[in-house]
């Protein structure tokens, strides 16, 4: 055995030469990502009515890109470790160009929801590979704000996806959402090709490949699971995905204690700072992307907002989290993360009670921008701490796990997210409807296929509106009315999520001095490992 160990890591504060400008090739290729999952949104009302669209189906558009992300990023990240963090970003960037063009010339749901599954596996091969080569290249202080950066620009990105979607909406078709990502595309690939280092710090074990495809399994069956959960006529189906995604549970947790080089490090995952940042990052990040996908359907279906002043109710959202990032890391390193994180954890609280009680059929654009800055305010706060603990509790050589993990907060939260908020959204539509239909005098006149659509989303009332212009605004307030009552039960149910979260932080999540120790600890431990195994 050495007598000195091996440090896997680089030197402290130390970062890769051009600094600035890989790190711009990494936020863009980031960006990629970050803007054609939060495009689709806007374009939801839209794509419900071409496509004669249920409720279900427009979840499942919404969520589509996040399951493929969400379900990949765990194996494509220790792909990544082994083979080339650069070569998977650059081929899912390339991915990406075609994913796009499929989506926007979508005939149908099952293409379009196909394409969305491909965009989030190209997602997949590139979005983990950017936090962890910053994991890899740079370190101390210096890693702090690189992750500050990526977190609140990608967020910020994000919420800008609404707004563009939006003006392009104004005078095209829907489909020309999913092609405002290509120039992009083909800037950050370029970018990506010249000054993003390769072979940092890579892994020179082998993949185990049959934890990867559990996984997968794993996550795509839970996803679908919750979204099919609350369909008439589904429940059998999604107790059938759900068991599989109990059974690929199970599986994958015993392979991975048996696995000679787990995909998926269960010693390393029961470090107290990185399960709790996991947990922790996947409320905050999901609850934004849930409020996101009922707020672009609140403002469009209640409100009768055009797809433009949806898209730009997020704004404040976009400018806070960009503002807000750079004092997120000075708390960190002042305070810890728990401190952060709960800061962040109290402005999302606050935006969600705006939501919950001021998001109504009258309200004024205020209230609308007063919600997603709180929100913005939140994630700006606590994405950075639930990131940096994450990469800052794992060696180098775990990277790809970090990063994946870091991914899955953003998408199998938002993933999970969208499908719980939207199924509330969703059974609470319904019953409201059936109960208005039930209790008209007139109710007998209507038929069972008329209540189907009336019941099944807002679009489909809205069809039935046209259809029969001397109950249209009859309809239509009963559809406003439907839809408020579905998205009460949502917002409800998201405050209850993230309280829940803050307990969990609060008391489970160490204080500064008590972080800084363990984070010492983990590190040491690393390093006889990586020694031990140089010498074995």
């Amino acid at each position: 055995m050495s007598s000195t160990p091996v440090d896997s890591r680089p030197p402290l504060d130390d970062r890769p030469g051009r600094a600035r400008v890989v790190l711009l090739s990494l936020i863009l290729v980031a960006a990629v990502a970050n803007l054609n999952l939060a495009v689709a949104n806007v374009a939801l009302p839209d794509i419900g009515r071409d496509f004669d669209a249920s409720q279900t189906q427009l979840n499942l558009i919404a969520v589509g890109y996040s399951v493929g992300l969400a379900a990949s990023v765990l194996y494509l990240g220790a792909l990544g470790d082994r083979y080339g963090r650069k070569r998977l970003l650059v081929l899912g960037t390339v991915l990406s160009i075609p994913a796009c063009l499929i989506a926007g010339a979508a005939p149908n749901f099952e293409v379009l929801f196909a394409a969305r599954l491909l965009g989030g596996l190209s997602a997949g091969l590139s979005f983990p590979t950017t936090l962890a080569l910053i994991t890899a290249l740079w370190s101390g202080a210096a890693r702090t704000r690189a992750i500050a950066l990526w977190s609140a620009i990608g967020g910020g990105i994000s919420a800008l996806g609404p707004l563009v979607s939006g003006l392009l909406l104004e005078r095209y078709d829907w489909g020309a959402v999913f092609y405002v990502t290509l120039p992009l595309a083909v800037v950050a690939l370029g970018m990506a090709l010249r000054y993003v280092p390769a072979h940092v710090n890579e892994s020179t074990a082998a993949v185990d490949h049959l934890g990867g495809m559990v996984s997968v399994v794993l996550v795509a069956a839970l996803v679908l699971g919750i979204n099919f959960a609350p369909v008439d006529g589904m429940g059998a189906t999604a107790l059938g995905l759900l068991a599989i995604a109990s059974a690929a549970g199970v599986v994958f947790v015993v392979r991975q204690q048996r696995a000679p080089n787990p995909l998926f490090d269960l010693e390393v995952a029961r470090r107290r700072i990185f399960w709790v940042a996991a947990v922790a990052g996947i409320v905050v990040f999901g609850t934004l992307m849930g409020v996101m996908y009922i707020g672009q359907q609140f403002m469009q279906n209640v409100l009768g907002y055009s797809t433009l002043a949806a898209g730009s109710a997020a704004l404040p959202a976009a400018a806070v989290m960009v503002l807000v990032a750079p004092q997120s890391a000075r708390l960190i390193e002042a305070h810890g993360c728990r401190v952060t994180l709960l800061l962040g954890y109290a402005a999302i609280v606050s935006g969600l009670m705006v939501a919950l009680l001021l998001w109504k059929e009258d309200a004024q654009y205020w209230k609308i921008g007063l919600g997603y800055t709180l929100l913005g305010v939140g994630v700006g706060l606590a994405g950075t701490p639930a990131s940096r603990s994450l990469t800052g509790s794992v060696p180098v050589r775990r990277a790809g796990m970090a990063s994946g993990t870091a991914d899955l907060q953003r998408d199998l939260g938002g993933a999970i997210m969208q499908s719980v908020l939207g199924a509330l959204l969703t059974a609470g539509y319904t019953a409201s409807f059936a109960a208005t239909i039930a209790a008209s005098p007139q109710s007998d006149e209507v038929s069972d296929q008329v209540k189907s659509t009336l019941e099944k989303s807002f679009s489909g009332a809205a069809d039935i509106a046209e259809r029969y212009p001397q109950y249209a605004d009859q309809i239509l307030a009963a559809a406003r009315t439907a839809f408020l009552d579905g998205d009460t039960k949502a917002y409800v149910a998201a405050v209850l999520i993230v309280l829940a979260g803050a307990a969990l932080v609060f008391f489970v999540f160490p204080k500064r001095d008590e972080e800084r120790q363990l984070l010492a600890h983990y590190h040491r431990v690393d390093n006889v490992a990586v020694s031990v195994g140089d010498d074995g």
